[in-house]
């Protein structure tokens, strides 16, 4: 009976210590959530890091879902809820295509590929800030070509940022059909007698919820730094130019775009190609078009983004900006060394021949910038002639205008780093979208062969804009001096394996592509 006895207690000691390691394991993934605070809407709460002091609060919504009869309209207010809302994931992505990696865009780059909806209108915050702390907030404005993008993109975790001591945001807003879709009868329904444009609208209303809601995170609603990337960065620089956006925000950074030299649809071209869209899906009004199922209305490939619809955007960005009509703002502008998108390669004599058929006389100058003696030569010129014409010209014409101004100090960025790579990504170099991470200080987040060095870029990168949104400034004692843009010294901060203030590269070819654009 002892020897029974005896087993069963080692038994039950042994089954106890199972149970307790299971149960410890159990508890380690857990989520620990933040006491609740409350926002105009409700009660939420967030997820403590495990190895920080930054809570996260992911997909609170700042904004009714737009579906149903709220398709195609401006952004209308959250509804409150009972209780406390568990902010633990993020919102769904826009409704977009199904998410597939393409050339060097790995799925770190790209929303996941559930849950993608019309009801997408949430955003996310991470924050270090105690009680009654006035923290500066960064609001991240993804790109996507303005037909996709979410926040849920693994490179846009905001809690890197936020340990550097500011609130990070980042915001969701509709795409494609469902963001900028403009129809005579919408015109017509809306209070401002204008369509289109929602995805903006959107923005603006996320930068209206951070401006009433932010403090109790934390933040500090009169210090918002808004950052865009790609369609992101053109979003910011709408945003700037934008009357309706007026006060919600005192600095900008734009990373690879603006509307500068793109021309934008009007109001009834826009209006235009809806009308075309309701005849191809057979809606014969308001009520039918938004019945039309979310995939059939994608099928039909159509140019979407924002448009010149006489509210968010009065008139174009360039003539906003020439009237001196934008919100005054300082900002950072920049692109990178190697973004472009070419579909195959002119030789060098075809190179030559068109360059001489479009230039004339001022051909041989044009060559001079953009050389053609050999074949690889011939390629890399138009690597770069691409990147001038989709980023580097937009940001170098809108740069010099902040900077012929005087208003507000421009600082100006030229990403080089190629990024660490194998196998047929080596080509890539320093990509379109490849700073986000070092911007970010998300390294982490992308499968590549780091060195040391990118690590140590991605610190500099980061406390720049740490500095920037925190004082309006990029500068720092312990940084090295990045000047003020002018167009007298084109000094850019050049961000490289060595880093450092230098002469816009490559200023002779854009300077001729300026002077040349009617061409």
């Amino acid at each position: 009976m002892f020897k029974k006895s005896s087993v069963l207690a080692q038994s039950l000691l042994m089954a106890t210590i199972i149970l307790l390691s299971f149960s410890s394991r159990i508890s380690n993934n857990t989520k620990i959530f933040s006491d609740p605070v409350t926002i105009e809407t409700g009660l939420v709460s967030g997820v403590k890091s495990e190895t920080s002091n930054v809570i996260s609060y992911k997909g609170i919504p700042f904004a009714a879902s737009p579906v149903g009869n709220l398709r195609w309209k401006a952004p209308q207010p959250a509804i409150p809820w009972q209780g406390v809302k568990k902010c633990e994931t993020f919102g769904a992505s826009p409704m977009q295509a199904k998410p597939v990696p393409f050339i060097v865009y790995t799925p770190e780059f790209l929303i996941p590929e559930k849950p993608i909806s019309e009801d997408c209108l949430y955003l996310n915050v991470w924050t270090s800030a105690s009680k009654g702390e006035k923290k500066p907030v960064f609001v991240w404005i993804y790109g996507g070509g303005f037909t996709s993008g979410g926040t849920a993109v693994p490179i846009y975790d905001g809690e890197a940022m936020a340990k550097k001591g500011i609130i990070f945001v980042s915001i969701n807003y509709r795409v494609g059909v469902f963001g900028f879709l403009a129809h005579p009868d919408l015109s017509r329904e809306a209070s401002y007698n204008s369509s289109g444009n929602y995805g903006l609208l959107d923005q603006i209303a996320a930068l209206q919820w951070i401006k009433k809601n932010i403090a109790v995170f934390g933040g500090d609603p009169d210090n918002v730094t808004i950052d865009g990337q790609s369609a992101g960065s053109m979003s910011v620089n709408c945003l700037i130019a934008s009357p309706v956006a007026k006060g919600l925000f005192n600095k900008g950074i734009a990373e690879s775009g603006s509307f500068f030299i793109m021309k934008s649809k009007t109001l009834k071209e826009a209006e235009k190609q809806g009308l075309n869209l309701a005849s191809a899906v057979h809606a014969e009004s308001l009520e039918d078009l938004r019945k039309v199922p979310a995939d059939q209305l994608m099928k039909f490939p159509a140019q979407y983004g924002p448009i010149v619809d006489g509210y968010v955007l009065p008139h174009s960005v360039p003539e906003i900006f020439a009237e001196g009509k934008e919100n005054n703002v300082p900002v950072i502008i920049g692109w990178n060394a190697d973004e472009s998108f070419i579909n195959g390669f002119k030789n060098k004599d075809s190179f030559q021949k068109e360059a001489k058929e479009k230039y004339g006389k001022d051909a041989d100058e044009f060559l001079k910038y953009f050389p053609a003696h050999t074949e690889e030569e011939a390629a890399r010129s138009q690597v770069i002639l691409s990147r001038n014409m989709i980023f580097a010209l937009s940001g170098y014409e809108w740069a010099g205008i902040e900077s012929s101004r005087g208003k507000s100090p421009v600082y100006v960025y030229y990403f080089a780093r190629k990024l660490p790579a194998t196998a047929e990504f080596v080509k890539y170099g320093a990509f379109h979208t490849g700073e986000v991470a070092y911007v970010m200080d998300n390294l982490k987040f992308l499968n590549r062969p780091w060195e040391t060095i990118d690590f140590q870029l991605a610190e500099l990168i980061s406390n720049y804009w740490i500095n920037f949104i925190s004082n309006s400034n990029p500068n720092s004692k312990d940084l090295p001096d990045w000047p003020v843009y002018n167009t007298k010294t084109y000094q850019a901060m050049l961000f490289n394996k060595h880093s450092g203030k230098q002469t816009l590269p490559d200023i002779d070819g854009l300077e001729f592509m300026s002077s040349h654009q009617d061409k």
